[in-house]
């Protein structure tokens, strides 16, 4: 199992509109998830910079940002694409994290 962590940005005054979308999440993008490994996945925000903090816990090697190419995550993204600092294929800039501590 690895745990693996980045940062997104949202635009400001978003923050409503980003959880709403969350809590509504589409089954099938769970489903393809869950499918590709992803056992646990978090988000936390950072009200005073509007950065998201992403962690993920991943079974296998990908997790959710080696799923680029499937349509449900396309269309994810295109949905997500007017709240969050996106690159020009709609996909959310997403700065990995190394981990510098764990305590287990």
């Amino acid at each position: 199992m690895q745990r693996v962590a980045f940062k997104m940005k949202l635009n400001k005054g978003q923050k409503e509109a980003y959880v709403k979308r969350h809590n509504e999440i589409w089954p099938e993008l769970k489903v393809l998830l869950k499918e590709n490994g992803v056992s646990e996945y978090s988000i936390f925000f950072d009200e005073e910079t509007s950065t998201l903090f992403a962690f993920q816990k991943v079974s296998g090697a990908g997790g959710s940002q080696d799923l680029a190419n499937n349509p449900i995550v396309k269309k994810w993204w295109d949905f997500m694409a007017d709240i969050m600092q996106v690159n020009d294929d709609n996909s959310p800039i997403s700065i990995p994290l190394e981990e510098v501590f764990y305590m287990p």
